[in-house]
């Protein structure tokens, strides 16, 4: 099926979102899904509120005497950002990937570097020499360069989450820009970057720029690996629609732009671009992961890697099948959620800030409230949860295993599953898709968007009358093929409720008893 059988009717219900706009953005009206010049700026104001908040909450941590240890983990403020910057050597000089191991692709180490080269030219020039004092004083400094092009970087994504949004572009900006989970792990790491390079990936495909997507896409996995998982379902989608070509010059502009900013550092130090390859695929069963609480259980897993792999594999292909199992082609941000979700429910790892990579992909495959607050809530248990399990605050008095922190793991693995079904569910019932309701199709489809589908899987009924494409295929079955194929088909005959129910008389009416 390409269209729903009828348009979904009109909503009378008004959502908090649109109440705000009224409040906020000007009254709605024909024009209510346009960009109104308030309510961006208000939601921009919001968002430099909670990077503000999350500023707020990391001073704690910032530490400026030398002699004065700052425990992190018990503050609930730890943040990679100036612990590595001095743990990697970057204080004396050290150059990352060259003379310092970074286990980071290398384009969040090329955002680190600008960072370093800044913070030489602001601060003390960084050498083996330096002092106790100067070297803390770099590192703070350090931090805020640092700071500040992440709060850039997170004001372009809800710039580009406004804009990807289509009617529900108030809400769609605004579950960004006002997320607990960003007030607390905004700074925990650099992956907002690779955040914003993601969402522009995304943009430009929904803008029908094929290339400048695969710009953005080669970017965005050399700064992270998880945006490569989104190319998969992105394919399919490419294949349902028989849009095949855009995705070729997609992928092939990603690989080169993926090469051209990895061959540096190849040819400079093969080893130093290596040891990011290598430390992952070396790393077990580690912190936040379904494979470390097992283990912590005493029942550890051989080679979680392998099966995280398998695993991963088997899910996608789940995937793959509702892509064309479901009666209209799926949005790209709900299939997008679901292969990063799926990916960190299954890996070896599991750090607090991965939940900025998840954020953006929900408020596009999901934009409700209800399942954005019980997301931030699991997410920030867990975040409360890991830095007293490090801390040694959860374990009980008798010594015995933090279960708090394994509930809190599988409280949020829970509510990724629970999240991936309810994005199902829309996939499988576009009705019930809040997007479409709005009587749109895909916002950040691109050439998607309002296409009709070439390609579907379609399963066969037991009582349906087919035709000889398939006809030979047993009651039950999958079926694959072309849309027109499949909707010539016979549909099958109504079935009575009960077989010896004699339905209504000659005249409509039911027969006497």
């Amino acid at each position: 099926m390409t269209e729903p059988a009828g348009q979904p009717a009109e909503r009378t219900a008004t959502s908090w979102s649109e109440m705000m706009l009224r409040r906020l953005g000007g009254p709605l009206g024909s024009h209510a899904g346009s960009r109104l010049v308030l309510g961006p700026a208000v939601i921009l104001v919001l968002a430099t509120m909670s990077w503000l908040l999350l500023m707020g909450h990391q001073s704690s941590c910032r530490q400026t005497d030398p002699n004065t240890a700052v425990n992190a983990i018990a503050r609930l403020c730890y943040t990679d950002i100036p612990v590595l910057y001095q743990a990697r050597g970057l204080s004396e000089g050290k150059v990352v990937y060259v003379t310092a191991q970074w286990e980071y692709p290398v384009l969040t180490g090329g955002f680190v570097d600008v960072a370093r080269r800044i913070t030489d030219f602001l601060g003390t020039p960084a050498s083996p020499n330096l002092t106790s004092q100067q070297i803390l004083t770099n590192a703070d400094i350090f931090y805020s360069v640092c700071s500040f092009m992440l709060f850039a970087c997170f004001l372009a994504l809800v710039v580009l989450q406004l804009h990807m949004g289509g009617k529900r572009w108030w809400a769609t900006g605004l579950m960004v820009a006002v997320a607990p989970v960003v007030m607390a792990e905004g700074l925990i790491n650099w992956d907002i970057f690779a955040v914003v390079l993601t969402a522009a990936a995304l943009f430009a495909w929904g803008k029908k720029h094929p290339y400048v997507s695969g710009i953005f896409f080669g970017l965005a996995i050399a700064a992270k690996l998880y945006p490569l998982f989104i190319l998969g379902p992105l394919l399919l989608l490419c294949l349902r629609s028989r849009h095949l070509r855009a995705f070729g010059k997609l992928l092939a502009t990603a690989t080169v732009t993926w090469v051209l900013v990895n061959a540096p550092v190849f040819f400079e130090s093969p080893s130093g671009w290596m040891y990011f390859w290598q430390f992952n695929v070396d790393r077990g069963a580690d912190l936040g992961s379904v494979w470390y609480v097992m283990s912590l259980a005493g029942i550890p897993v051989p080679n979680p890697g392998i099966w995280s792999f398998l695993l991963m594999m088997l899910g996608c292909l789940g995937i793959g099948a509702l892509i064309f199992l479901a009666p209209r082609r799926p949005r790209v941000g709900q299939v997008a959620f679901l292969v990063v979700a799926l990916f960190l429910i299954v890996n070896k790892v599991y750090s607090p800030q991965y939940a900025l990579w998840l954020l953006p992909l929900l408020a596009l495959a999901r934009p409700t409230w209800r399942e954005w607050a019980i997301f931030n809530v699991a997410e920030i248990a867990y975040y409360f949860a890991i830095w007293g399990h490090l801390a040694g605050t959860l374990h009980p008095g008798d010594g015995g295993p933090d279960r708090v922190y394994w509930l809190a793991v599988f409280l949020r693995v829970g509510v990724s599953i629970w999240l991936m079904i309810v994005v199902a569910n829309d996939m499988m019932n576009p009705i019930d898709d809040v997007v479409r309701e709005d009587g749109v199709d895909d916002p950040i489809g691109g050439l998607f968007d309002g296409a009709r589908d070439a390609w579907s899987l379609r399963l066969v009924s037991a009582s349906a009358d087919t035709a000889p494409p398939l006809h030979a295929a047993p009651s039950g079955s999958v079926v694959y093929g072309p849309v027109d194929v499949l909707d010539a088909q016979a549909s099958p005959p109504p079935r009575r409720a009960l077989p010896d129910d004699s339905g209504p008389g000659a005249e409509g009416l039911d027969q006497p008893r």
